[in-house]
């Protein structure tokens, strides 16, 4: 049998099925979301886009010029009729690429979105190859197969060492750290997600004309995955990472021990009268540094271009009704290098540290109209409140493992911040 036979009889398989993977409207949306803020119109870059699912919802809901690309022409075709039909044809562009080979100069697309495609390259590929096509700023948005558990089962294990190699959240988060990126936020795909890819594939499976050559071979193959997920799901499962580049103007690390003094100076001068002696926050880093709040390797520095500390953040240990979380405070950006990304390229990079140490929690009392870019949302939200008075919309929680329970009570700082 040939293999074009083989490739015929998968897409016929596949045609007409709302989704070519596991997804939803509510998780685009909530992807989305965690996207932050996007410009009024939106140059979006839809990778592996199937019939268009995701293309249509980002047209419509975002506001978004669309560029969708597919290998597979009649998915475009039906993607430029379902456009059309909603009167979003003039939103929507359809291109015919590979996606190993896009055919777009650097820094085209403020969101380059690719829902479960990325698998023809591979993660750590499409991380390094799609990132010269965001512009400043630009996010970038996959959904990936991976593991829900660190140990899981032969039969599961077995199939994707055939197919494809999987990581867990966690695997794939210090990846995108490695490659350069900031994690804006994961999340973990529902069952839901999958049964919207599965049930109309098993019923287009049940109805193929399997006397057609290749087609009782993709009809197995999609029977097996089906049973697999059904037999061993708890092993692997989908999730949404969303990502942003680094800012190239920050190199941004943990401190050593030879950063305290600057990381007192740069504290006490981006808070006050500047003299060192002086420093109220200056000295609570000292006095974090010496309790068994302090978090190794959660105190990070952002350097200028001449290696002197442009900008610094810690985190520490809290409590919220017992339960271990994370505290954000302080955070200090030198007057020199005030206002120039210095302080969300450091905040950024103590964030991804916090999310790969494992840390699921981060608590910050701060100005309500800056952190929320971060992803912060009040902490009161979740049920959790300071033991001490403060407006409601300063107390603001990231959630970094949306796998994890999120505990509710009173938040309780380390002695050093005498609250």
């Amino acid at each position: 049998m040939s293999d074009n036979a083989l490739h015929d009889s998968f897409f016929a398989l596949h045609h007409g099925l709302p989704r070519q993977g596991p997804g939803s409207d509510a998780t685009t949306r909530r992807l989305l979301t965690l996207s932050g803020r996007l410009p009024e119109r939106p140059r979006v870059l839809d990778l592996g886009c199937g019939p268009g699912r995701s293309a249509l919802l980002l047209a419509a809901e975002a506001g978004a010029e669309v560029t969708a690309v597919d290998t597979h022409e009649p998915f475009l075709a039906e993607l430029r009729e379902a456009a059309a039909a909603r009167g979003l044809d003039g939103a929507i562009r359809t291109v015919n690429a590979d996606m190993r080979a896009l055919p777009f100069p650097d820094g085209s697309f403020d969101l380059v979105w690719a829902e479960s495609s990325v698998f023809v390259l591979g993660f750590d590929r499409a991380l390094a190859a799609w990132r010269r096509l965001l512009a400043p700023g630009g996010t970038l948005v996959l959904t990936e197969c991976v593991w829900t558990t660190e140990e899981p089962g032969p039969a599961a294990r077995a199939f994707w060492e055939e197919h494809y190699a999987l990581r867990t959240v966690a695997g794939n988060a210090a990846a995108a750290v490695a490659a350069g990126y900031h994690v804006l936020g994961t999340v973990p795909q529902p069952e839901s997600d999958w049964d919207e890819y599965y049930v109309p594939l098993a019923a287009h499976a049940d109805a193929a004309d399997t006397t057609v050559p290749g087609m009782a071979e993709a009809v197995a193959g999609a029977r097996a995955e089906i049973a697999l997920r059904r037999e061993h799901g708890s092993d692997y499962g989908y999730a949404g990472f969303v990502l942003r580049a680094a800012d190239p103007r920050w190199r941004t690390r943990p401190e050593t021990g030879a950063d305290a003094a600057e990381i007192r100076r740069v504290v006490a001068t981006a808070f006050g009268s500047g003299a060192v002696s002086s420093g109220t926050e200056a000295e609570l880093v000292d006095a974090l540094r010496r309790d068994d709040a302090w978090l190794p390797g959660l105190s990070y520095v952002a350097e200028a271009p001449d290696g002197t500390v442009a900008a610094h953040a810690l985190i520490t240990r809290c409590l919220v009704d017992g339960v271990p979380a994370a505290a954000l405070a302080p955070v200090s950006v030198a007057p020199a290098h005030q206002r120039t990304g210095a302080g969300q390229a450091v905040v950024r990079a103590v964030l991804d540290a916090a999310r790969l140490r494992g840390e699921s929690l981060v608590l910050v009392l701060g100005h309500p109209e800056y952190y929320p870019r971060f992803g912060f949302v009040r902490a009161s939200e979740y049920g959790i409140k300071p033991g001490f008075e403060v407006p409601d919309e300063a107390m603001m929680a990231l959630v970094l493992d949306a796998s994890a329970p999120v505990p509710r009570g009173t938040l309780v700082y380390p002695a050093p911040f005498g609250v």
